[in-house]
């Protein structure tokens, strides 16, 4: 037992000394976790620039200009009186879309022409392009039943009649779990946990890799010719460290005002359980491919598409199937699943049962991978050191 402490204390020295293993593992949760939350503070997406075109010129062309400035999510970044240009001017000023309010638009409207306001819309960041079409459909619609009342006051109704001649029903929308819409709520629990399943595979990527590089494997075989004795080694000082880095991630959570329960017992332990799965997956890259390089490029390749993969931001009913099966066994995949149903939906460990038994059969396969082919790595390193 003294020894293994010994050498416990000499793997501490070993993570400390390697300067790519100490920026990955402390500074990128730190520093993404900062970044992200600061990009998504705002919450929402407002003041998206617009074009109108007003050929009309009229005051009812002038009552939806004014309707346009009162809604904070949009703003009129230019009014003209013709189109000319503006498709090329679009991508350069990046302006979300383009209204334009037809020639005699005030006279058709009297003369029940029912004249049409075409909006151009820039398609390419999809995100804008919704929400600006969402608030212009909303203040262009909201005008529509506006005239229509008034139209209907001047044939005799009164505003009550005219406005239940209109309006033959309500909708009533009730916003559940994130009634505010805010995107910080949304995005940043999701990317801090993808953030810290790269760290963690590419920290752990590095533990064996690097002894076969150095020759510290050949040293540590003559202490112990079991498997498990020397994943124990190398586990440990992890078990000790993420933790930590999980209580500074977490914090992001409070710092940014998201108001979501992570300090449960849920949520512990299917944190704690993601983290083995993620720690040995790593681990396993480490034994199987014994070149630091190569071990972390190769866990890039997977920990890169976890996150649109894992169905958080994109549904996994819309990903082929043959690849949602593959994500299934990215450990991200399953805890995002399980996250979103007891930090936002108030579940409890039953609702997740699902998740947890995949993310356990991962933690298990892998961990079993690891003694097998890493007792195979010891018996041939034993061969080579007799010889």
């Amino acid at each position: 037992m003294k020894q293994f402490l010994s050498l416990i204390k000499t793997e501490f020295k070993r993570i400390f000394s390697n300067n790519v293993l100490l920026a990955i593992f402390f500074g990128a949760p730190i520093v993404y976790g900062l970044l992200f939350g600061n990009v998504y503070k705002q919450a929402k997406v407002i003041g998206l620039p617009i074009v109108i075109v007003d050929k009309d010129q009229s005051p009812l062309s002038d009552k939806i200009i004014d309707a346009f400035r009162d809604n904070p999510n949009l703003k009129i970044a230019k009014i003209t009186y013709n189109k000319e240009h503006l498709a090329q001017e679009m991508p350069k000023n990046q302006y979300t879309a383009i209204v334009t309010i037809p020639e005699n638009f005030e006279a058709s409207i009297l003369q029940k022409k029912h004249p049409e306001i075409n909006v151009d819309l820039d398609m390419v960041n999809l995100l804008n392009a919704k929400t600006a079409s969402k608030h212009i459909q909303r203040i262009l619609m909201t005008m529509n039943a506006g005239f229509e009342i008034e139209g209907l006051k001047k044939k005799g109704l009164n505003p009550k009649q005219a406005k239940e001649s209109y309006e033959s029903f309500k909708i009533n929308y009730h916003k559940l779990y994130n009634s505010t819409g805010n995107y910080l709520i949304f995005m940043l629990p999701g990317l801090l946990a993808a953030i810290m399943q790269q760290i963690i595979f590419l920290a752990l990527a590095l533990v064996f890799a690097r002894d076969f590089e150095d020759g510290y494997f050949y040293k540590l075989i003559k202490i112990s010719k079991s498997s498990l004795y020397h994943v124990l080694l190398k586990t440990i000082p992890f078990l000790i460290l993420i933790p930590i880095v999980w209580l500074v991630v977490s914090y992001f959570i409070k710092m940014f005002h998201i108001d979501i329960q992570v300090y449960n017992a849920n949520i512990i332990y299917l944190t704690a359980l993601f983290t083995l799965a993620s720690m040995f997956i790593g681990m396993l890259f480490s034994i199987l491919i014994p070149s630091q390089l190569k071990a972390t490029e190769l866990l890039m390749v997977i920990s890169t598409p976890a996150f649109i993969l894992s169905g958080f931001t994109w549904p996994s009913i819309a990903i082929p199937n043959s690849i949602a099966k593959i994500a299934e066994y990215i450990p991200l995949t399953q805890y995002l699943n399980a996250f979103k149903k007891i930090a936002f939906y108030h579940g409890n460990i039953h609702d997740i049962q699902h998740e947890i038994n995949t993310l356990w059969i991962i933690t298990l396969v892998s961990f079993i991978l690891i003694l097998i082919s890493l007792q195979v790595k010891i018996y041939f390193a034993s061969k080579k050191i007799k010889a």
